[in-house]
C-alpha cells in the first residue's frame, strides 16, 4: 500500500510538474511540498496550516483528498486538540490573593483602648522677668534674629543664582529637541500600511516576500473576531495566510478588497 508521500510524489509525476511549478500554482513553500512527498509532515506550523496545505496540495493533483486526510488522521497527527488553561497559574493567583487578604488581616492591629491619661501634678508657673515699666516678657533676641534673616538671604540669593545659569544654558538647547520630534513624528507616516479587516473569526498570518519569493519574518500572527481590524506595516510585497480567507478583507487607502480565495490558503500582496 502507497503511502502518502508515494501518492503525491506520483501524481506530480503523472502531471508533470516540478516541486517549483506545484509551489507557484499552489503558493505553498517548495520545501513544504518536498516533506510532503517524504512522509515528513512536522514543518513546523501549527496543525491547522500543515492540514490545509496538504489538502491543497492533493486537489492540486486530482488525488481523493478525503482519503489523503483520513489517512493522515490515522497516522495521529490528524486532531487538533485545544489547550487547557494553565491551572496552575490560576491557583497561585488564587493563593496569591488569599495571601494578601490574610496579610492585610494581620498586619492590622487590635484595637485597643486608649490608657486614661492620669492628672498631671500641679506644676509652678515659671516666672518672666518683666521689663521696668512693662507688663509683656522680654522679646527674642536680636543677635539670634539677624543670624536668620542672613541665612535666609543667603539662600534666597544662591536660588536666584541657579535660577539663571539654568534658563541661560536651557535656552541654547530648546531648538534641538523640536526638530528631533518633528522628525520623528513624520516618519512613520511616510511609510505605507494596510488593514486587514474580519468580517467573521479567521485566523491571519503575514509575512514579508523576501527577493528569492521565500517566506520572510512575520509581521503579524494572531486570530481576529468578526469586526475586529489590524493595521500592518507594507514594506514591500506580502505573504497573507489565513485559515478561511473569504473572511478576510484588506483595506488600503480607504478602499477594501477581498482576497479572491478560499478555505485555507495563502495570498501574495504586491508592492505598493
Amino acid at each position: 500500500m502507497q503511502t502518502i508521500g508515494e501518492r503525491l510524489e506520483e501524481a506530480r509525476k503523472k502531471k508533470g510538474v516540478s516541486i517549483r511549478e506545484a509551489a507557484e500554482a499552489t503558493k505553498i513553500r517548495g520545501d513544504y511540498l518536498q516533506k510532503f512527498e517524504s512522509n515528513q509532515f512536522d514543518i513546523g506550523l501549527t496543525e491547522i496550516y500543515t492540514r490545509g496545505f496538504l489538502r491543497t496540495y492533493g486537489a492540486f493533483l486530482k488525488l481523493p483528498v478525503d482519503r489523503i486526510m483520513s489517512d493522515y488522521a490515522a497516522l495521529g497527527r490528524g486532531d487538533i486538540r485545544p489547550r487547557q488553561p494553565n491551572r496552575e497559574v490560576y491557583g497561585r493567583m488564587d493563593i496569591s490573593v488569599a495571601s494578601s487578604s490574610d496579610t492585610g488581616e494581620r498586619a492590622a492591629p487590635p484595637e485597643e483602648t486608649a490608657p486614661t491619661p492620669e492628672p498631671a501634678a500641679a506644676r509652678p508657673q515659671p516666672h518672666y522677668p518683666r521689663s521696668a515699666g512693662s507688663s509683656m516678657p522680654s522679646g527674642p533676641d536680636p543677635a539670634v534674629l539677624f543670624k536668620w534673616i542672613k541665612l535666609t538671604g543667603i539662600f534666597v540669593a544662591l536660588v536666584l543664582i541657579v535660577w539663571i545659569v539654568k534658563s541661560l544654558f536651557s535656552g541654547s538647547s530648546k531648538p534641538t529637541p523640536r526638530v528631533a520630534a518633528t522628525s520623528a513624528a513624520v516618519s512613520p507616516s511616510a511609510q505605507p500600511t494596510i488593514t486587514l479587516v474580519a468580517t467573521n473569526p479567521v485566523h491571519v498570518k503575514v509575512q514579508r516576500k523576501n527577493p528569492d519569493d521565500t517566506y520572510g519574518d512575520v509581521l503579524f500572527e494572531g486570530t481576529l473576531n468578526r469586526g475586529d481590524t489590524r493595521v500592518i506595516p507594507r514594506p514591500g510585497a506580502l505573504y497573507i495566510s489565513a485559515t478561511a480567507c473569504e473572511n478576510v478583507q484588506i483595506e488600503i487607502n480607504g478602499r477594501r478588497y477581498g482576497m479572491g480565495l478560499t478555505g485555507v490558503n495563502t495570498g501574495m500582496l504586491p508592492a505598493p
